[in-house]
């Protein structure tokens, strides 16, 4: 079947619109009106019939094309402001000579990024690093230059055993401290001691449960609300559970205090072991500082943390505090000598934590990342009043909550306006619900939490100057408001 448009009310000139084939009406309008703007013959800026004149022009459902319309502005082919109707994109698909063609699922290349996760490289503190490693340098005793002890340098886990005590509230002696290369190393390690299976909350980083799982331990969800883990879903199967009880990643949120003695009761009853991953309890910005869990029962709970927020993924060194009777199960399963973390950064960290200079760099962050968040807020508030924020009180992103089965094509539409940013369906555990993010419900301990649709925004990354340019990014890539049905027709008169 086909249906022809004189498209002199699209741009004043003969442009025909041919909708050919048998197929689902609102897919062959979309794949027409992309053929148009691929070719050309709708050019950028371009603006498109209201969708009930197209609609009567096409004989085709209201709907229909404010459907199709809505789809193709989330994926980045039109645009539509509030007073000027729907346009071809500014910036949409680059034309494409027919000699030449180009899919039109295939995504520009990222220029811009704001994928969570990775701090802007430009803004470490070179010159009080330096400073520091000259200082270690030059006090370092000459055993220090040998094989490395596995527990890790004594004047690096000396030095962290001050700050987290009177930053993060953890109680701990240098001798409960394990240095490692990061979280990632932690939990390998933690894995091969503790064994499984291990319950995670359902909402985490994928590449944590596949790491556990490549070490023999699968994982379990447990439900995420408002006020973090649903921990009343813990058994006394679960050998370990890790949780992220500062800021609910990614989420958003800290624990309950209820939550937080609960998991401890759980753990005493049960032997289970609490892994708190203090990912980012550094950054905080609208509400008091969050003691770590880690405080109310050292012999139940691990803190795992690193300095891969607060500094550099580069340093790659990190460090559990330990029960006392997992210290040596642990140093053991790390070798006889320290082969993952440089004994001179070891070092310099010390020197750099001892001397003040890393609480002034995490103020320092904490204020960047704070205006960061404030415009990624009045961004969307001015030009997405629609779209939720959440999980903003802290941390290094936020969460854009979107409207039911629009994560996936809000994630596409991103990728053609250069924008690399992940669904909170990426993030979701694959035993919870439909890991698409789309649809579905995850479990936890109680009654049956909605999978939401949203995008993990992280607003760390990009350089001051590319920074409003990524946020134009985001607000051009996410779904418009869902235009109101079409009033019925009125009654026939008798």
């Amino acid at each position: 079947m086909n249906s022809w448009v004189n498209s002199a009310e699209i741009l004043g000139s003969d442009l025909p619109l041919e909708l050919s084939g048998t197929g689902n009406r609102r897919a062959l309008l979309m794949d027409a009106l992309r053929d148009a703007v691929r070719s050309g013959r709708l050019a950028p800026g371009a603006r498109l019939p209201p969708y009930r004149s197209l609609a009567a022009d096409l004989g085709l459902a209201r709907n229909t094309v404010a459907d199709a319309y809505a789809e193709l502005v989330v994926e980045g082919w039109l645009a539509a402001r509030q007073g000027s109707g729907t346009r071809v994109a500014e910036r949409a698909v680059p034309v494409t000579p027919v000699h030449r063609p180009r899919t039109p699922d295939r995504p520009a290349r990222p220029v811009h990024d704001l994928v969570q996760g990775q701090p802007d490289p430009s803004v470490f503190p070179r010159t009080a690093w330096l400073a520091s490693a000259r200082r270690a340098l030059a006090a370092a005793p000459d055993e220090a230059f040998g094989p490395g002890d596995p527990h890790g340098r004594p004047e690096l886990r000396r030095a962290l055993a001050g700050y987290l005590a009177r930053v993060r509230g953890v109680r701990a002696s240098p001798e409960r401290i394990v240095l490692c290369s990061g979280a990632a190393h932690a939990l390998r390690l933690l894995a091969d001691v503790v064994g499984g299976p291990w319950a995670a909350e359902e909402y985490g980083l994928p590449f944590h449960r596949e790491l556990l799982a490549s070490h023999g331990v699968g994982t379990r969800p447990v439900g995420v609300d408002a006020d973090g883990a649903r921990v009343d879903g813990l058994t006394r199967h679960d050998r370990a559970v890790l949780l992220t009880p500062a800021h609910q990643f990614p989420t958003g949120g800290p624990l309950h205090p209820a939550r937080r003695a609960a998991v401890v009761d759980w753990a005493r009853a049960t032997g289970g072991l609490v892994v708190e991953d203090d990912y980012d309890g550094e950054f905080r910005y609208d509400r008091q500082p969050v003691g770590a869990v880690q405080g109310l029962d050292p012999e139940h709970v691990v803190l795992v943390g690193s300095v891969s927020k607060s500094l550099s993924p580069a340093l790659r060194i990190g460090w559990m505090v330990l029960p006392q009777r997992l210290v040596g199960p642990v140093v053991d399963a790390k070798g006889e000598r320290e082969q993952f973390s440089s004994a001179t950064e070891q070092l310099t960290l010390a020197d750099f934590v001892e001397s003040g200079a890393y609480d002034k760099q995490v103020r320092r962050m904490r204020q960047r990342h704070r205006r960061r968040r404030d415009q990624l807020v009045a961004a969307l508030e001015r030009r997405a009043p629609h779209v939720r924020v959440t999980g903003i009180a802290a941390g290094l992103h936020a969460v854009v909550e979107l409207p039911p089965g629009t994560e996936r094509s809000a994630v596409r539409a991103a990728a053609w306006q250069g924008l690399a940013v992940e669904g909170l369906g990426d993030y979701l555990h694959p035993g919870a619900g439909d890991a698409s993010g789309v649809a579905g419900t995850a479990h936890g301990g109680g009654a049956e939490v909605p999978v939401r649709d949203g995008l993990v925004v992280g607003y760390a990354t990009p350089a001051e100057a590319a920074y409003p340019e990524a946020l134009d990014a985001l607000c051009r890539s996410l779904p418009p408001v869902t235009p109101p049905p079409a009033p019925p027709p009125p009654p026939a008169a008798p």
